[in-house]
């Protein structure tokens, strides 16, 4: 997935950003913020952020004010600082792309996308990941230092392993801020992610969420998932569920005219260079993971190329059939296609050329549900062998290559 480096202005001196760009025609924008302290390349930021530009989507995450890549200190910012730099950020992919249509935001930062979608006329939904309900949440990390800093003004608390400056106008800004307010003003849908056993932000957080919320909204349980989505299988399960339902709020640009295929372009991106994960979309509505198995480097999130090939071959048969049996009025009641796919040495195969080289074998079982004659049995079997997959697998085909700049 193209990425490219955006820097732009933000509420205290310039913000580091990743554009993720689509290999195709950008159908919408999306922000996404990072969690509290954290920066945009933890590893589940990645993921969804590429799940999205596969969608067609550009994605802008950024570092905010004081972290990881951008300008100005930390104990600076307040959660109100969060907010500004979103918007700053809104304004920025506006003008580099197109207006925002979703905000993703990971704990503090999903708070913080919920206080700035009112503000953007262009947002349509909007999607939390651990979020607090009450960015005064974050009073609880650093609990034991509130005495130290109401008396001095400052302390440094040790978060997440590094230490950070925590001053007194930190804890008055978030004392002060309330998301009940801004999710009545919010005019787009709603996406509550929370694991129920997140030791950082209480599930109970969601809830208050959901309870204030007004409709469309949704919430989808994250199970046994850490507060940070570390586990791959997490990330993977969060970046394909937040595309599905982003779909219903921003559809994918038509197939048909614009598409260079009679059934619209399959664009297949990787996910990262680390591993396999392909992101797969089709004629730009349908999209899908492929992978490899674990025993040979892949994460197991999708099917194999080949499986994608057998998947092909045994959906065609089926409505080949299905077809077949309803111009010619045959009480066919159901068909299933099961096919399996391995490699054979030539000579092992009837009808082929007889050499030492393996040819590949797809062991193709259908079975047919109704009243039928063995007539109707026979001519199924024989009109399955007619399908579009099957004969284009079992001629030559030419595969035209082209580099695209």
């Amino acid at each position: 997935m193209p990425n490219e480096e955006f820097v732009f202005e933000g509420s205290m001196g310039q913000l580091s950003g990743r554009l993720s760009l689509p290999d195709r025609p950008v159908t919408h924008s999306a922000l996404f913020a990072h969690c509290f302290t954290c920066s945009k390349d933890i590893p589940a930021a990645k993921r969804i952020t590429s799940a999205l530009a596969a969608r067609g989507i550009a994605v802008l995450s950024f570092d905010f004010t004081g972290l990881g890549h951008s300008d100005g200190e930390f104990e600076n910012t307040n959660f109100s600082s969060n907010v500004e730099d979103l918007l700053a950020a809104a304004k920025a992919l506006e003008e580099r792309v197109a207006p925002a249509s979703l905000l993703v935001g990971h704990s503090l930062g999903g708070a913080a996308v919920i206080a700035a979608a009112p503000k953007l006329n262009s947002v349509k939904a909007v999607v939390t990941i651990g979020a607090p309900s009450n960015p005064e949440h974050l009073k609880k990390l650093f609990s034991d230092a509130v005495p130290e800093i109401g008396a001095q003004g400052f302390a440094e608390v040790d978060l997440g392993g590094r230490p950070f400056k925590i001053t007194q106008q930190f804890v008055d800004d978030i004392s002060t801020a309330n998301l009940h307010g801004a999710l009545l003003k919010l005019d787009a849908a709603l996406l509550i992610m929370h694991s129920p056993v997140d030791a950082i932000v209480d599930v109970s957080n969601a809830a208050d969420i959901f309870s204030a919320a007004l409709h469309p909204k949704s919430y989808v349980s994250l199970d046994d998932a850490d507060h940070m989505l570390s586990r791959v299988s997490d990330a993977e399960y969060a970046s394909s569920v937040i595309t599905a339902w982003a779909s219903r709020y921003l559809p994918g640009a038509p197939s048909g005219s614009d598409q260079s295929s009679p059934d619209g372009d399959v664009m297949v991106s990787e996910v990262s260079p680390d591993g396999f994960a392909q992101d797969v979309l089709v004629a730009g509505v349908h999209q899908m993971k492929a992978d490899e198995p674990e025993d040979v480097g892949g994460t197991n999130s999708g099917p194999t190329p080949y499986q994608f090939l057998a998947a092909g071959l045994g959906a065609c048969t089926a409505m080949t059939i299905r077809l077949y049996a309803r111009r010619k009025k045959i009480p066919l009641d159901h068909v299933s296609v099961s096919v399996r796919h391995d490699k054979r040495h030539a000579v092992e195969c009837e009808n082929c050329e007889t050499s030492e080289s393996k040819i590949d074998h797809f062991q193709r079982d259908i079975r047919l549900h109704g009243d039928l004659t063995e007539e109707q049995i026979a001519s199924i079997l024989t009109i399955a062998d007619k399908c579009p997959v099957h004969r284009t697998l079992e001629q030559r085909s030419h595969i035209g290559t082209t580099r695209v700049d």
